[in-house]
């Protein structure tokens, strides 16, 4: 009997000890000291293995420290014994999306939102890593229902505009997102409804939202080349040029920022500057219609005829109805001596501005 007590006795201290180190642990990670928390948390388990509430702890730890693979292992095992299941799924998805992995990230998601459908936060996890799958209709149709009273909650709205307008939604997603940039102040917002602006040829609007952008976090990747295109097309080019040049300073082999500017400088009839700019748009895009003319026209300017009419004559024959190079091509056969294939391109550049002309201007 004797010996009896003092066997329980002495593990009911080896638990109390356990137990100390996963309070140790709790302490620790609550001052964000990883490192002591996972060797709390660790010196825990192996007292006793079956401590739960030491294993979702551990895992959320690793996964905070970057230790990515350590944590979703902890977390796989936590599932086995753990009260709330649901919290441990919530930290392996984090583990998971963290990693970059969106298929294990959105499995785990998508099993706390089966549990849990009216859990907002679940549904936002669940909702980006759609997105990530390019499942963007299907986070809209998740999120949609769980907006009614959390209109307030900007992760969730965010996360639904940005759903709506990746999936062709823009009527009703656009205005959310800029009520986002505007209720944040978030450029990231901001940039995301100014890029869907300038794709539905909405100038004004995408102008505005990328210069608000742009006064909020000035470098953020892609803004300036974005800004750019949009001062450009509201014919502002005084204000375009110096967008694509910062865009430069951020990325030198920024494609469009290349091909703008150097557009700009061959207008401005720089030809020094323009070419490395056009030559690196080619380079970077050797297949691009707009690229290739600009690089031909720039040949025209330099006595190049001939490599100009050959890159013109590819693009007519690509695209018949492209008036720009028929433009371009018909003073070039003239000064290669073929006046009668530049009497050919004129009269082609009638038909097409007739045409053209008789169609009316394009639909914005």
């Amino acid at each position: 009997m004797v010996q009896g007590a003092w066997a329980q006795t002495g593990k009911t201290a080896t638990l109390n000890e356990a137990d100390d180190y996963l309070r140790k642990g709790i302490a620790a990670q609550q001052h964000n000291d990883l490192n002591e928390a996972i060797d709390d948390y660790r010196k825990a388990l192996a007292i006793d293995p079956k401590l739960a509430e030491a294993r979702a702890n551990l895992g959320a730890a690793l996964s905070a420290a970057g230790q990515f693979d350590a944590a979703i292992a902890e977390d796989t095992k936590a599932l086995a014994s753990a009260p709330d299941k649901s919290a441990v799924r919530m930290n392996l998805g984090l583990a998971y999306y963290k990693k970059g992995d969106m298929e294990g990230a959105h499995t785990a998601f998508e099993a706390v939102h089966a549990a849990r459908p009216q859990d907002v936060a679940a549904a936002v996890l669940l909702g980006y890593t759609d997105i990530k799958l390019n499942k963007s209709s299907e986070a809209a149709a998740m999120l949609t229902p769980l907006e009614n009273g959390h209109q307030s909650n900007m992760d969730l709205e965010y996360v639904l505009a940005y759903a709506l307008i990746d999936s062709g939604e823009e009527t009703t997603g656009l205005p959310r997102m800029e009520s986002v940039a505007k209720a944040t102040q978030s450029a990231d917002a901001y940039f995301v409804a100014g890029t869907a602006r300038l794709r539905l040829r909405e100038f004004h609007e995408a102008r505005a939202d990328l210069d608000a952008a742009i006064n909020l976090h000035g470098d953020f990747p892609g803004l300036y080349t974005m800004a750019g295109q949009a001062r450009d097309a509201l014919g502002d080019t005084d204000a375009a040029q110096p967008a694509f040049e910062q865009a430069l300073k951020a990325d030198p082999r920024d494609y469009t920022a290349n091909l703008y500017l150097g557009t700009m400088k061959l207008k401005q009839r720089n030809l020094d500057s323009a070419r490395p700019m056009l030559e690196l748009a080619l380079q970077l895009q050797p297949n691009s219609p707009m690229a290739r003319l600009e690089m031909a026209k720039l040949n025209s300017m330099t006595g190049k005829y001939a490599e100009a009419a050959t890159t013109l004559e590819e693009l007519e024959k690509a695209d018949p109805n492209w008036l720009d190079p028929h433009i371009e091509l018909a003073p070039i056969y003239y000064k290669l001596h073929r006046p009668d294939d530049g009497q050919r391109e004129r009269d082609i550049v009638q038909q097409l501005e007739a045409t053209q002309q008789k169609a009316g201007p394009p639909k914005q």
